[in-house]
């Protein structure tokens, strides 16, 4: 599955599934090469380390995950094991840290192992699972657990769900609904709750029930300035563009400026940076409209197209 790298969360999503999209069979394998020749899954892990800059911690928390997955597989051939494993997720860290991505490579590997049949992702906030008035919050939820079904769900920003202030929230709803099904029909759903740690933690605290579904605990560092520095030039990358000589310097310079202030988001920022870029190269190019352009310059970002971002004039 080819899922762009850096995936924003937040907005409803559905990650096309892999061409099989049945589980793999119970076979008859005896070893960990065995199981990881049937199900490939070990492309997976190489692609995630190869595409994802940083993150040390997170991928080796999913090939832990993967070598747990593996090693219950060899169990259940010999008969060891009946019961399918929680694999209830909780990823905790900063927006733009590649929570949403990590699941949609995290559902792959599941559907690859055998452990969910469609292998797809589907990524849902609040509003895609409360109501507004009585009655409207369990149709919504079943609705949304019914496109997951076989796959797993992501919700962003879970602990929006709960709002113990507001006497007429519908929040409670869902998740006693979400709590059910996390329970009853874990072979055949994975649930990953996402957002800030400290949210998260006062969510489980207030949501004991919700709390002890969660199997694996998964928290996303923030990038520095080298890792966010490569997640630029790898976005520049996959659209074609990239910067003339020297701007990379001057991406750095941004980067250590724009960290430092507000609303600052990882690899979200990168993003939007490069996107204004872009919008001034555009304008630059417009401007010289009886120039014959050519690839190099309908594709080079300019030292002149960061320098005129607003972080740079505001802190001289």
């Amino acid at each position: 599955m080819n899922a762009p790298l850096y995936a924003i969360p937040g907005q409803t999503q559905t990650a096309a599934a892999p061409a099989d999209s049945t589980a793999l069979p119970t076979s008859a394998a005896r070893t960990v090469g065995e199981v990881l020749q049937e199900s490939n899954v070990e492309a997976v892990l190489d692609e995630l380390e190869r595409d994802l800059v940083g993150l040390a911690p997170v991928k080796q928390r999913i090939r832990d995950i993967a070598a747990l997955l593996v090693i219950d597989k060899l169990r259940l051939n010999l008969g060891l094991q009946a019961q399918t494993p929680s694999l209830h997720m909780c990823f905790t860290g900063n927006p733009g840290t590649g929570k949403t991505t990590v699941a949609l490579r995290m559902a792959e590997i599941l559907h690859r192992l055998g452990y969910v049949r469609k292998g797809h992702l589907v990524a849902v906030t609040r509003d895609d699972l409360v109501g507004q008035y009585i009655g409207h919050t369990a149709p919504k939820t079943k609705e949304v657990l019914k496109k997951a079904m076989g796959g797993v769900l992501f919700i962003d920003e879970a602990y929006y769900l709960y709002k113990p202030e507001n006497e007429r929230d519908y929040g409670g709803e869902a998740i006693e609904i979400l709590l059910q099904v996390m329970e009853n029909q874990r072979d055949d759903l994975v649930v990953i709750l996402a957002g800030y740690k400290d949210r998260m933690d006062t969510f489980f605290q207030s949501n004991p029930g919700m709390s002890s579904r969660i199997a694996h605990h998964i928290d996303f560092p923030d990038y520095n300035v080298d890792e966010l520095l490569q997640i630029s030039l790898k976005m520049l990358e996959q659209q074609h563009y990239r910067f003339d000589a020297g701007t990379d310097g001057v991406m750095r310079q941004y980067l250590e400026r724009r960290i430092t202030q507000p609303h600052f988001a990882n690899a979200r920022s990168v993003r939007n940076a490069l996107d204004r870029a872009r919008l001034r190269q555009a304008s630059r190019l417009f401007a010289d409209r009886d120039r014959a352009l050519s690839a190099h310059d309908l594709s080079t970002i300019t030292a002149a197209d960061l320098q005129a971002s607003r972080v740079f004039q505001n802190q001289n």
